[in-house]
């Protein structure tokens, strides 16, 4: 199946390095970041997963839990995080899946023939406390993740979970955000009070709403 953007992020259960987890529950009313992984040791993959764990407390004050998955099985998974945590200077404090059998990685749609037939592709999804699917990124073997880009898209997406706002291009927390086009000009100041400037009628920006 192909799991597209507002789809049911689809429930599994699995063996993962922190136990047996039901997915769905295991989120609760979090956001949550699924990873996927071509294979354990692998050297790209290593320096993402230090990173994650180096960023811990910028996922906690965004209410996300991050959880890795690889088609490797579980006894490689615990040595994988001893070099982790030797090689990033850091201590892997989320759950990495096991899925030698690729069920789950067929699930979302992590195999891609083209790229390899059995490895999976490095595909990050972005689920909210509702289940559903707010973003994916699909990279290379080649490319890190740039995860400062992660925490910039999980901002947007909670600031505009809450608000009538978009955010523009290259947008980062603090800086103004773009008015919905659905809403009209003279309902503007009742709804956003910081005041708002009319670039063009259909571009209207207004200072960010939660701050």
């Amino acid at each position: 199946m192909s799991v597209k953007l507002g789809d049911e992020a689809p429930n599994f259960t699995a063996n993962t390095t922190e136990g047996e987890i039901d997915f769905h529950s295991w989120l609760g009313e979090s956001w949550g970041i699924l990873m996927s992984h071509p294979a354990d040791f692998t050297p790209v993959c290593t320096t993402e997963l230090g990173k994650v764990a180096s960023l811990s407390d910028e996922f906690g004050k965004r209410n996300t839990k991050a959880i890795a998955i690889s088609v490797d099985p579980l006894d490689k998974h615990s040595g994988w995080i001893d070099d982790i945590n030797e090689t990033q200077n850091t201590q892997v404090n989320f759950p990495l899946i096991a899925d030698p059998e690729r069920q789950i990685a067929q699930l979302y749609d992590m195999i891609h023939p083209n790229a390899d037939n059995t490895l999976t592709v490095r595909t990050l999804f972005v689920i909210g406390p509702d289940k559903k699917v707010k973003l994916s990124l699909t990279y290379p073997a080649s490319t890190g993740r740039n995860f400062q880009e992660v925490l910039r898209v999980l901002d947007s997406l909670q600031l505009t979970a809450n608000h009538k706002v978009a955010t523009p291009v290259d947008w980062e927390q603090g800086q103004d955000c773009v008015v919905l086009p659905a809403i009209k000009t003279e309902d503007i100041p009742g709804i956003f009070p910081k005041g708002h400037k009319e670039i063009k009628p259909y571009l209207r920006t207004t200072p960010q709403p939660n701050l």
